[in-house]
């Protein structure tokens, strides 16, 4: 099986270097556009898809990204994998300014936001006890340390609404919940990758200590530009090692993930639920 990664890069990384047979891709799909076009290539003779969630020149906000476009394009264009590259707040001490979190759970404080394709006349409840394919998580953390990177596995990354940053007193209670990291994109993404059976994993890049760290500034943008440079490069080097280290992704949990999770009779189905959820299984 040939594979194809599919990058859904964010704050700082609206490209990837280094890409062979490029070309670029509008997809329209029942859920409207992506974030930007699509450039799929090579990478080291594995197949990629790369797409800037905020757009080719970051003009959406993360509560108005279309997630559902995005995941829904990305398995159309035949991704087998996908990972997120996600600029993130630490909630930890020892979680630096520039290290790197595998992120292995998520906690949704996102407000709203679409977050299912299964509706419309589709019933369906897919698991997500373990959100993250630890399989493409342990490869990205590989990756990730052979790129340079200081890498943390595992932890718990808070999505929150946005587009502000928190508040302190929220900041000092979502410490109290043990997280990791706090971010704006993680969610629904992480959810409709499952849905579509796609292994997902997130890259978080620590920009900043969150706002409940007052020996630090309190979070600025401009701070924070100043690391994602650093970050997105990174980034970048990990993308080129991680096309060598993709797992299978019949051992994902991710793998037949619908295959139970549809209630609705196929009788009772709607005439274009067959086209519009096409990755599901019997």
């Amino acid at each position: 099986m040939a594979y194809v990664l599919g990058v859904v890069g964010g704050s700082g990384i609206y490209d990837l270097p280094g890409l062979e047979r490029v070309s670029t891709h509008g997809v329209t799909t029942p859920y409207g556009s992506p974030s930007a076009a699509i450039v799929r290539g090579e990478l080291a003779g594995t197949g990629l898809l790369f797409l800037p969630r905020h757009g080719a020149k970051h003009q959406i906000p993360p509560h108005q990204i279309n997630y559902r476009a995005n995941i829904y394009a990305l398995k159309q264009l035949g991704a087998t994998h996908v990972v997120s590259i996600s600029a993130v707040g630490s909630m930890r001490e020892e979680i630096e300014p520039g290290h790197v979190v595998i992120v292995d759970q998520y906690i949704d404080l996102t407000k709203r936001r679409p977050s299912t394709f299964f509706e419309d006349g589709v019933v369906g409840h897919v698991s997500f006890a373990d959100p993250v394919c630890p399989l493409l998580a342990s490869a990205v953390a590989e990756a990730s340390q052979g790129a340079g990177a200081r890498v943390h596995r595992g932890g718990t990354y808070v999505c929150m609404e946005g587009p502000q940053f928190s508040t302190r007193a929220e900041s000092r209670l979502y410490r109290q919940w043990g997280v990791s990291v706090i971010g704006m994109t993680a969610m629904p993404e992480a959810k409709l990758a499952r849905e579509t059976e796609l292994p997902y994993a997130t890259m978080a890049l620590a920009t900043d200590y969150d706002c409940w760290h007052e020996s630090e500034g309190d979070v600025d943008v401009q701070a924070i530009l100043a690391v994602l440079k650093q970050n997105a490069d990174l980034a970048k080097r990990t993308v080129a090692r991680l096309t060598a280290l993709l797992p299978p992704p019949e051992r994902s949990p991710a793998f037949g993930a619908t295959r139970h999770a549809v209630l609705t009779p196929a009788s009772a189905l709607p005439p274009d639920a067959a086209a519009r959820l096409f990755w599901l299984r019997s």
